[in-house]
């Protein structure tokens, strides 16, 4: 079954793929390595691939579940739904059929919009030409200091119906960010016990930013010891802005 999620931009998770590798500062401390391994210890099936110690850990190892692909119609309303809040879509163990089922899903299930968030931009790109891109698919990828900001670049030339960036957890300023061809930006703090701090001006600067670029802007949290412990509000307000959800048309991939 589907989970209902707790995740502020999003209303359901769906993992037809679970498991991933630490790539960058972002991953540093992710919360899906700690309760895949939590999960692992309570024997749900779908944690008890192990990964490489080095950079991924008990129970989350790269794996596809077959069984997964059913989900999505199995849901009568539309939903808004985070593929892969537990994994990667485009890690390089994720075998290319399988990716393209899971887009077939997609495509095939047009209620729903569904949310694709990756850090592997240049598989991304490289397999895009060779997919069948649905209208209801957002493309996001992370970008939590300006060492990752290349990946921006990458995502603008694929086909999706929005592009958006996670700056979560926000690790550094991003003063000069090419907005070009970005549809919605999110931004949120890390949290955890070892929580690494985030300065209110980032935000500002992002917020500005996309503002000034005509681009939706979402502040997920300040973060801290927990998810809520700093709250969410900026300047006085909160600050949900999303792109239009159903009916756009596929973007066309800006060529960089």
């Amino acid at each position: 079954m589907s989970d209902r999620s707790g995740i502020e931009w999003t209303e359901t998770t769906w993992n037809p793929t679970t498991g991933c590798d630490r790539v960058s500062a972002g991953c540093d401390h992710c919360y899906a390595l700690t309760l895949a391994k939590r999960l692992k210890a309570m024997g749900s099936a779908k944690y008890q691939t192990d990964g490489d110690p080095r950079t991924s850990g008990p129970g989350f190892g790269v794996a596809t579940h077959e069984a997964a692909l059913a989900e999505p119609y199995r849901w009568r309303a539309p939903r808004l739904v985070f593929v892969n809040s537990m994994s990667d879509l485009f890690h390089a163990r994720v075998p290319v059929d399988f990716i393209r089922r899971v887009f077939a899903v997609m495509r095939e299930t047009p209620q729903h919009t569904y949310q694709v968030l990756t850090k592997r931009t240049r598989r991304l790109r490289r397999l895009a030409p060779s997919l069948e891109w649905p209208a209801n698919l957002w493309i996001g990828t992370s970008v939590e200091n300006d060492e990752v900001a290349y990946r921006i670049d990458e995502l603008r030339t694929v086909p999706a119906a929005v592009r958006f960036l996670s700056c979560e957890p926000l690790l550094g300023p991003l003063p000069n960010l090419d907005l070009d061809g970005i549809g919605w930006v999110i931004v949120g703090g890390e949290s955890g016990a070892q929580a690494r701090p985030i300065d209110p001006g980032w935000v500002r600067g992002l917020r500005d930013q996309c503002q000034r670029a005509d681009v939706s802007f979402f502040f997920k949290q300040w973060g801290g010891r927990t998810p809520k412990a700093g709250g969410r509000e900026l300047d006085g307000r909160t600050w949900d802005d999303m792109p239009i959800r159903r009916g756009s048309a596929v973007a066309e991939p800006i060529m960089v």
